[in-house]
């Protein structure tokens, strides 16, 4: 992987994290459509950029962050289940997981059948809570159950999260802004299992490109995460469902 490679996958994860179409899938399909094998090197990056977009949300939520700890509290219930299933499928997870394309592309595709469908048959309810300190521990532990799901690529974990979130009676705004949230404990664990497990063997010039991927992820995220809460004020998340079936087609016909 060369820095302009790290450059472009920089982009697609600042612009993908937060939104219910899978970062880790679009990386995994990015790489693979670039010829970048999916090296152990390749593979840590894929992890480790996602905490450029944790970054945004710090810089966007420092002031919520700081001021209500009982946010804290229901960001970690909800992050528990997570951690459990992540550490105990790591090596599963790097294996096989992320090296495999046909489990990115169903997930996408599956995923993007259920986001549509749960919009059709659930949607958001009449008198959903509308402020994050509403939001209950059953409710951020419901929550967390969905997003282990996404330790699966192709899933999403903004997906899973807001599928849960409608789930248990969460307006779109504020499940979306807890799943931002939720990413910095479940994103910086990811990151920091990996770099503790394999940045060792990485080289010199490999934390250049990482670096790289870091910044640009980090830049692209605030803007995504801005476009996002102005996009669900009018819309459903149907959009992105049929985004992802459409992605999965395509990608299948390309990998034949």
């Amino acid at each position: 992987m060369d820095l302009t490679q790290a450059i472009f996958l920089g982009i697609i994860e600042g612009i993908t994290e937060f939104l219910p179409i899978s970062s880790t899938g679009h990386l995994m399909l990015a790489s693979r459509s670039m010829g970048i094998s999916q090296t152990e090197f390749v593979k840590s990056f894929e992890i480790a950029i996602q905490s450029g977009a944790i970054l945004a949300v710090v810089i966007l939520y420092w002031k919520e962050l700081s001021k209500n700890l009982d946010i804290w509290k229901k960001i970690f219930t909800a992050f528990f289940p997570t951690m459990v299933i992540g550490a105990l499928l790591y090596k599963v997870i790097k294996t096989f997981f992320l090296s495999s394309d046909s489990v990115v592309l169903w997930a996408l595709f599956l995923g993007g059948i259920a986001l549509i469908l749960f919009e059709i048959l659930h949607g958001e309810k009449q008198g959903s809570s509308d402020e994050l300190t509403s939001i209950s521990y059953p409710q951020a532990l419901i929550i967390g159950l969905f997003q282990s799901i996404a330790v699966i690529p192709g899933v999403s974990r903004a997906a899973a999260t807001i599928v849960g979130g409608l789930a248990v009676g969460l307006k779109r705004k504020t499940i979306v802004e807890f799943s931002f949230l939720l990413a910095i404990p479940t994103l910086c664990a990811a990151t920091a299992l990996d770099l503790a497990k394999s940045a060792g063997s990485f080289k010199t010039g490999q934390f250049l490109v990482l670096g790289a991927g870091f910044i640009v992820s980090l830049l692209v995220a605030l803007l995504a995460i801005k476009f996002l809460l102005v996009f669900i004020k009018k819309h459903t998340f149907i959009p992105f469902g049929i985004y992802r079936i459409l992605i999965a087609a395509v990608f299948w016909l390309k990998f034949r």
